[in-house]
C-alpha cells in the first residue's frame, strides 16, 4: 500500500499537519492546507493578546504594587526624601494595606534616586526591622536588626545601579536599578507599648539626599494613625495603567528583555504612549479579571504543595521554597512564577530576612486560608485556634486576620484585628497553651482572647513570630489548626 501523503513524493508525518477544522477551548479553527481563514486569524490574534496581557498581569503585579504604595505615600504628602508617614500607634484597619501588621510601628518613605541622587538614610539603634525595596519590589538592602548595622545603627546611602560618583566612607551602599524605592522600617513594641520605637524613629530618622549632607532638610514626620488611605493596586483595567507609569517612569534597566517584551505586545512600551483602542481595551479588562482570579486561586487555595508548612496542615509559607527571589534550587529549577506571583498579591516587603534561618532575629510568618475540614473561614461562624505553650519566638508573637477582598486588615469594631501575647492579656490554658477564638459575638469564655468577623464576610489570619527560635525552624513546634466550633 502506498502510503505517501498526496501531492507529495514522500510521507509526511501526521504530526506536523493541520487539518482544515480543529477544534479548541476556543472554538473551531478553520484553515485551507493550513492556511488559516480571516475569522480564525482574529480569533487566534484575540487569543494571544488576551494570553500575554493574563500572563502580564500575573508577572507584573509586583511592579503594580509598588506603584500602588508609592501613589499611597504621596497622597498622604509623601513628596521628598525627608517626608516621611509614621504610624506612632500600630497600623489599625483603617488604611488599605497588603497584610500589614498590628505589631509594630511603621515608618514608610520614597526614595527617588533619580530625581535627588543618592540618599543618605540614618536609622538609630535598636532599629526594628528596615528594607529598601525598588520599583520591581526586588530587595535592594536591609536596615537595622536584619541588615549590616546589626541593630546597632548607622548611616545607609542608597545609590542608582550606575553611579560612578565618590561614596565617602562611613556608609551601608545599597544599590537598585530603579528610581523610586520604598523604604520601610518596623519598630518593635516594649512591653507592648509602641512609644518607644515611635520616640525613637523621631528622634534618630534622618533621611536626606547625599548632596546635602551639610545642610540636611529637617524631617518631617506625617502621622497616620488612624487615618484610611490606599496602597493596594487595581485589579481592574487600571491595572495596565498602573503598570504603564512604571515602565515610562523608571530606567529601561528596571526589567529584563523578556518582561519589557511582554509588556510591549500588549502597548506597554517605553518612549510610546499606552492607549489601546475599543477592542484592545476590552481584552485587558477580560485579562485583568482573569489575571486577577488567578491570582486568588494561587493564594487562597494553591495546588502548590511546596507551599505548606506541615504534613496533614492547611499553615503555609509566604516565601514558597524559602528564597526571597522564589529560584528553585538555587536558580537551577528557575523561578517560580506562581509563587512569586502569590507572595505580591497577598503581601509586601521583600527581604532575605523574611526568608533565611535567622534564629532570635527578623520575623517569620505563616498564613491559613481554611479550617480543619479545608473550607474556606466564615465570618459568620465561630473557630478556635491552639496555639501550644512554649511559642519559639524571643521577642513576641501575633495572630492577626485580614479581608480577603482586600488583604488588609480585616475591619471590624475592633480597630486591631488581632491578638498579640505581649500587648493583649490573654487568658492562658493550665498547661501554657492559648485558645484564641474568632467569631461574630464574643464567647461565653475566653472573651479576652476573642477576634470579631463579620457575618457574610470570609476571613485568613497570618501568625507571626518575631524573634523566631530554633523549634520553628526544624519544626518540633507548629501552631494548631482553625477548628469550627459547633
Amino acid at each position: 500500500m502506498n502510503n505517501v501523503t498526496p501531492g507529495f513524493n514522500h510521507v509526511i508525518p501526521p504530526s506536523i499537519m493541520t487539518r482544515d477544522t480543529v477544534d479548541t477551548r476556543i472554538g473551531r479553527l478553520k484553515f485551507f492546507d493550513g492556511l488559516p481563514s480571516d475569522a480564525t486569524v482574529q480569533t487566534l490574534y484575540d487569543n494571544l493578546d488576551f494570553v500575554r496581557a493574563v500572563q502580564v498581569f500575573l508577572d507584573f503585579v509586583p511592579a503594580s504594587s509598588m506603584e500602588a504604595m508609592r501613589r499611597g505615600n504621596k497622597a498622604m504628602g509623601v513628596t521628598a526624601p525627608h517626608k516621611v508617614l509614621i504610624f506612632d500607634n500600630p497600623m489599625d484597619s483603617s488604611p488599605l494595606f497588603l497584610t500589614g501588621n498590628t505589631d509594630t510601628v511603621y515608618l514608610s518613605g520614597i526614595l527617588d534616586v533619580a530625581t535627588e541622587g543618592p540618599i543618605v538614610v540614618e536609622v538609630p539603634p535598636k532599629c526594628g526591622p528596615g528594607t529598601v525595596n525598588d520599583a520591581f519590589f526586588r530587595f535592594v538592602i536591609d536596615m537595622g536588626g536584619p541588615g549590616p548595622d546589626r541593630g546597632q545603627g548607622g548611616k545607609y546611602l542608597v545609590v542608582p545601579d550606575d553611579y560612578d560618583g565618590e561614596i565617602p566612607d562611613g556608609y551601608f551602599v545599597g544599590r537598585t536599578p530603579s528610581s523610586s524605592n520604598w523604604l520601610i522600617l518596623r519598630g518593635l513594641l516594649v512591653d507592648g507599648r509602641p512609644d518607644a520605637a515611635a520616640a525613637s524613629f523621631r528622634e534618630g530618622v534622618k533621611i536626606y539626599p547625599l548632596a546635602k549632607a551639610d545642610n540636611p532638610p529637617a524631617m518631617e514626620f506625617i502621622t497616620v494613625s488612624g487615618e484610611p488611605f490606599n496602597t493596594i493596586h487595581a485589579n481592574d483595567y487600571a491595572f495596565f495603567t498602573e503598570v504603564a507609569e512604571v515602565i515610562a517612569r523608571e530606567p529601561v534597566g528596571l526589567l529584563d528583555h523578556e518582561l519589557r517584551g511582554l509588556a510591549a505586545s500588549i502597548g506597554i512600551r517605553k518612549g510610546h504612549p499606552f492607549a489601546p483602542d475599543a477592542r484592545m481595551t476590552a481584552i485587558l479588562s477580560d485579562a485583568a479579571a482573569v489575571g486577577s482570579a488567578t491570582a486568588r486561586a494561587m493564594v487562597f487555595k494553591t495546588r502548590d504543595a511546596e507551599a505548606y508548612l506541615y504534613e496533614g496542615s492547611a499553615w503555609k509559607a509566604a516565601f514558597i521554597g524559602g528564597d526571597y527571589q522564589w529560584l528553585r534550587d538555587g536558580g537551577v529549577g528557575g523561578r517560580n512564577l506562581d509563587a512569586r506571583t502569590s507572595y505580591f498579591y497577598l503581601a509586601t516587603v521583600n527581604t532575605p530576612a523574611m526568608a533565611l534561618e535567622m534564629i532570635g532575629l527578623g520575623s517569620q510568618y505563616a498564613f491559613i486560608t481554611v479550617d480543619s475540614n479545608g473550607d474556606y473561614l466564615d465570618g459568620s461562624k465561630q473557630y478556635r485556634l491552639s496555639i501550644p505553650a512554649d511559642v519559639p519566638a524571643k521577642d513576641f508573637w501575633s495572630v492577626v486576620i485580614y479581608d480577603p477582598q482586600t488583604r488588609s486588615e480585616l475591619q471590624t469594631t475592633q480597630p486591631y484585628p488581632s491578638k498579640n501575647n505581649q500587648r493583649d492579656p490573654l487568658a492562658v490554658n493550665p498547661d501554657g497553651s492559648v485558645d484564641l477564638v474568632f467569631g461574630p459575638t464574643p464567647p461565653a469564655d475566653h472573651e479576652s482572647n476573642w477576634t470579631e468577623t463579620v457575618p457574610g464576610k470570609g476571613w485568613f489570619a497570618i501568625f507571626r513570630l518575631y524573634g523566631p527560635l530554633q523549634p520553628w525552624f526544624d519544626k518540633t513546634w507548629r501552631p494548631g489548626e482553625v477548628e469550627p466550633v459547633k
